[in-house]
């Protein structure tokens, strides 16, 4: 509705602007095309604001993109790029400023391509066709190379130069294909499979020189990139120059940036093996010369070592150890039998004068019965009985009388037979 207003009557800016945006929230979305020509991303979650400009007439609008939006094509759409944009016009009532809020946002020509190569890349990762671990070791040595390239190209003469040129003796079983046009993928993966069946291919090299995005798509086909995943031999792939980055490069065991770096990554160099060779020998003899230095010193201490340098002398030594001890001994020996000896001298003078042989060469004699019994006391001498006398120079027979007539007499008086 027209609003009344005069100069006696005017309305508040604000309320200008809010009539405004109410107005502009009743128009739907619309599709308009332009050129980015400023584009502020301060981080992945962060709201996105453009430029789009209109070239033919120089006219910019502002453009409020959510960040789900924009992270759909944020690995193709940069600065400059020319695009298309779904949004719905928004009135930014405070600063009273109009702005487009995007919806949806298509690149035009080459980057709408690359948006449909982005998703599949972005679904072949999901299913860990890209994954490292995955990825085979390149052979040392292959016995033989397969070669997929185009015929009679720079890239097929580029990696037999200076393959053969780093290693002479080197094999290749070549197969020329189609590398661009409808024919490419089908004649690709076909020479890809047969050479992944060749007993005698231990490397799939897939090369092709520089070209356009559109040249390089069939090495961005699906088919081609499961089939390579799919292979049993390892499979370089040397696609374009360093910027191409064709799928193939990803699924691939090794991604060369070129051709000749293919060549230069999978076949020895002669030389460089050589002279690795002559490192390693002259390390090997400095090493083993180094321990045979160590030993001969080890060996030369040991020798000037005393008991290698005199071995006698400990013989020697000991021998000096024995005969000190031999002696000490002897010594001791003889003073424990000269002390024996003295024991038993004096327990034999003390057994002399204890018996009772020394008592009879003193005049003393033992009188004894027939049965042996010594006479101690007169009761046990009864008259006439024979008794045996011992003295100190033998023995004689006595006949008892009787007693003694006094103590004065002092001696039993008897007959002595012969």
């Amino acid at each position: 509705m027209a609003l009344h207003t005069t100069a006696e009557a005017p309305i508040p800016v604000g309320k200008v602007s809010q009539l405004i945006g109410e107005w502009i929230n009743r128009l739907g979305t619309v599709w308009t095309e332009g050129q980015i020509t400023q584009l502020n991303r301060r981080s992945a979650k962060s709201w996105v604001y453009l430029t789009l400009r209109d070239p033919s007439q120089e006219i910019s609008i502002d453009v409020v993109c959510p960040p789900d939006v924009f992270a759909a094509v944020a690995d193709v759409v940069t600065q400059g790029a020319r695009v298309v944009v779904c949004a719905k016009p928004s009135w930014y009532a405070p600063r009273g400023s109009l702005s487009l809020r995007a919806r949806e946002i298509r690149p035009v020509g080459v980057g709408e391509l690359l948006v449909r190569l982005e998703r599949l890349k972005r679904a072949l990762e999901a299913e860990g066709l890209f994954d490292a671990a995955r990825k085979r070791p390149l052979p040392f040595l292959p016995r033989c190379v397969g070669l997929v390239t185009g015929r009679a190209s720079d890239a097929e003469r580029d990696v037999l130069r200076n393959a053969t040129l780093r290693w002479p003796a080197v094999r290749f079983e070549v197969r020329q294909v189609a590398v661009q046009g409808v024919q490419a993928v089908p004649q690709v993966t076909g020479a890809v499979r047969e050479l992944d069946e060749h007993p005698d291919v231990d490397l799939i090299i897939v090369a092709r020189g520089g070209g356009s995005l559109e040249d390089l798509l069939p090495f961005s086909d699906e088919g081609l990139v499961r089939a390579v995943a799919a292979c049993r031999t390892p499979v370089v792939s040397a696609i374009g120059h360093e910027r191409d980055a064709p799928l193939l490069d990803h699924v691939a065991d090794l991604r060369a940036s070129t051709p000749t770096d293919a060549a230069k990554r999978t076949v020895p160099d002669v030389g460089e093996e050589y002279e690795r060779v002559r490192a390693l020998r002259e390390r090997s003899w400095r090493v083993m010369t180094g321990l045979l230095e160590r030993e001969k010193r080890a060996l030369r201490e040991v020798r000037s070592r005393p008991a290698l340098a005199d071995p006698h002398r400990a013989i020697t030594d000991r021998q000096a150890d024995v005969d000190f001890l031999a002696g000490r001994a002897r010594r001791t020996f003889g003073h424990r039998l000269d002390r024996a000896e003295d024991d038993l001298v004096h327990t034999r003078a003390r057994v002399l004068a204890l018996s009772p042989a020394a008592t009879l060469e003193r005049g003393y004699a033992v009188l004894q019965r027939a049965d042996g019994a010594v006479i101690r006391k007169p009761s046990d001498a009864e008259p006439g009985r024979r008794l045996r006398a011992r003295v100190a120079e033998g023995e004689f027979g006595v006949t008892v009388d009787g007693p003694v007539d006094g103590p004065a007499e002092g001696a039993a008086k008897g007959a002595a037979e012969e």
